[in-house]
């Protein structure tokens, strides 16, 4: 039994149906026509200091600068251009473990263990090069607690690394006290900002944060370039992980993609513009989706259903005779985790990480809204998902 698109969709609906904008959003227009400009005449390299082209797209890069700083409260340089988030994450926790330690500050870091992969692997390869790691289990909720954080802090902890969004299930970690926590000891704090930003409101002048990564693609920008802030503090030292012409300070080298780099900073000043409005539309979608489900026999929702974004709805429903649910919902686009896992048949670390068993994660469904998600979307969803439900049910008691 599948549930197929009808082939005259209700009024306002259009096939297929995108609700995963956790895994990617597409390019705003208005980003992508910016982009354009930088890819035809504007082709310069901001590495050219003695002509025009180099000048003009040094001036673009700077802008996109002071557009990504401003959604969040950082200064022009504090913001180093990566390739996207995981090369963030990888530069911000080896680039500073490996700069602590040469220093001998110590050898112990934190990280919570519901992290994106590219925390997680980033951190087992940390140890295996000499380096203690703590993964702290987050509670039933998806969150970690204070106290929790402060017991796992020794005297030689260097770096902690928390998410500020979850991928999977959109909870919003404690990321102001914990920063507080960090700096009362002189650890240096990561946050992973990639579901945050555009999503939440990010102020790094008041939040005790040492490095953030974000990434382009997840705030309607392009794929291939992200961001990493780095607080300006002379004792904060990053080893670089790629030798090259020493750009971004010598932090990152590499030919700066200009029209990748507009199109980021031109994603996030537009986000910064849409911030409360598109958030609180969101939120009504989200919670109009949940009302519709939220009643059906068996359903669970994953993860705090206070401390998380608008944006996400992880849901789990009791398997189908058929399959999954996700299964079912075809002419729908869903997850059932992060699109970084979603060719793994395991059930989502996430969700068995907060205690979920191995059935409940494995049938759970991520629906994450976005800009263009309508509320003759969220209608259909939710009346088609009763459907599959009711059907199988009355399938089985047949």
């Amino acid at each position: 039994m599948n549930a197929p698109a009808p082939c005259c969709p209700p009024a306002g609906v259009t096939f297929p149906i995108y609700l995963d904008y956790g895994a990617t959003t597409p390019v705003d227009p208005q980003v992508a026509r910016i982009m354009c400009d930088f890819l035809t005449d504007k082709f310069g390299n901001a590495a050219s200091s003695s002509h025009a082209f180099g000048w003009e797209a040094r001036r673009a890069v700077d802008k996109a600068r002071a557009q990504v700083a401003g959604l969040v409260g950082a200064q022009l340089g504090e913001i180093v251009w990566t390739s996207g988030a995981t090369e963030s994450n990888n530069l911000a926790l080896k680039g500073t473990a490996h700069a602590l330690r040469s220093q001998g500050r110590g050898k112990h870091l934190i990280t919570v263990a519901t992290e994106h992969k590219a925390v997680l692997d980033t951190m087992h390869t940390l140890e295996r090069a000499g380096f203690d790691v703590t993964f702290l289990q987050p509670g039933a909720d998806g969150l970690i607690t204070l106290d929790q954080f402060r017991a796992a802090l020794r005297p030689d902890t260097i770096l902690a690394s928390v998410m500020y969004v979850n991928n999977e299930i959109g909870v919003i970690q404690p990321i102001a006290a914990l920063g507080e926590l960090c700096a009362e000891r002189g650890i240096v704090f990561h946050v992973d900002a990639v579901q945050a930003a555009g999503k939440i409101a990010i102020d790094l002048q008041t939040l005790k944060v040492d490095l953030m990564s974000f990434s382009a693609h997840k705030v309607y920008g392009p794929k291939g370039i992200g961001a990493l802030y780095v607080r300006h503090n002379p004792a904060l030292k990053l080893e670089a992980q790629i030798d090259g012409g020493g750009h971004e300070n010598g932090m990152r080298s590499g030919t700066l993609a200009t029209h990748q780099i507009v199109g980021m900073g031109e994603a996030f000043a537009l986000a910064g513009r849409l911030l409360d409005e598109e958030g609180a539309r969101i939120r009504a979608l989200r919670d109009r989706l949940w009302a519709g489900l939220s009643d059906l026999p068996g359903v669970q929702l994953n993860g705090c259903a206070l401390h998380r974004v608008p944006h996400n709805l992880n849901v789990s429903f009791p398997p189908t005779r058929y399959g999954t649910l996700a299964s079912q919902l075809l002419g729908i686009a869903v997850s059932a985790g992060s699109a970084c896992n979603s060719a793994a048949a395991a059930p989502s670390f996430v969700l068995l990480a907060i205690g979920r068993s191995p059935e409940v994660a494995r049938n759970a469904v991520r629906f994450s809204l976005g800009r263009g998600t309508t509320q003759a979307e969220i209608d259909y969803v939710a009346a088609t998902v009763r459907q599959v439900m009711t059907l199988d049910a009355a399938e089985l008691h047949s």
